[in-house]
């Protein structure tokens, strides 16, 4: 990488954590070009050069923080020696995700990204494919081995992560009645049961 293309790197990486800095303080709304070149230090050209609009740099964003929680959960999945470690394992890396990550975890359970998911459902799913096919395959094979119940792999997933991201959701909006470790506990067998032939 050269000089110049390190310098567009960080700038564009910059512009990125201000964007997760500036969401996490004021929200969606909060989120204008003014509140951005203040909290990142970089030009206003800079930002429409690197990601053309807020818009742009929002969804950016969103995917760079998808792609890293799907990431650890592919992860997950291809550590597990059966497929009920690895329900197991999807569970503690998810909620373990939101924990470290609060900011970009209420991003990624946002309207914003509802609508973006809807609006570009396609798109999104594309760009994450190599971090989603880990998981589709998982189903795929342990449907084969008979540990799943045969059924559509988007419903083994929503099966799956239904319950974890409502959880998360929950916890995420501050309602104090959600204890992480209590539902990493109780989860995995829950959701077992309901992938069980």
């Amino acid at each position: 990488m050269t000089p110049k293309q390190q310098r567009g790197a960080e700038t564009a990486d910059r512009l990125l954590d201000a964007a997760l800095q500036v969401y996490a303080e004021s929200g969606e709304q909060g989120v204008t070009v003014s509140a951005l070149t203040k909290a990142s230090g970089v030009s206003l050209g800079s930002l429409y050069h690197h990601y053309g609009s807020v818009d742009g740099l929002m969804n950016a964003l969103l995917l760079r923080w998808l792609g890293r929680l799907l990431g650890e959960l592919a992860g997950a999945v291809e550590r597990a020696r059966s497929a009920r470690t690895a329900v197991r394992a999807l569970v503690r890396v998810y909620l373990a995700f939101i924990q470290e990550h609060p900011d970009a975890a209420r991003l990624l359970h946002s309207s914003y990204a509802d609508r973006l998911g809807m609006a570009q459902a396609r798109q999104l799913r594309d760009a994450q494919e190599a971090r989603l096919s880990p998981m589709a395959d998982w189903i795929r094979r342990h449907i084969a081995a008979g540990a799943i119940e045969p059924m559509p792999v988007p419903v083994v997933e929503a099966l799956i992560m239904g319950p974890i991201i409502a959880t998360a959701r929950r916890w995420l909006s501050g309602v104090d009645d959600v204890d992480l470790d209590e539902a990493a506990r109780i989860l995995p067998e829950r959701i077992w049961r309901s992938l069980c032939p």
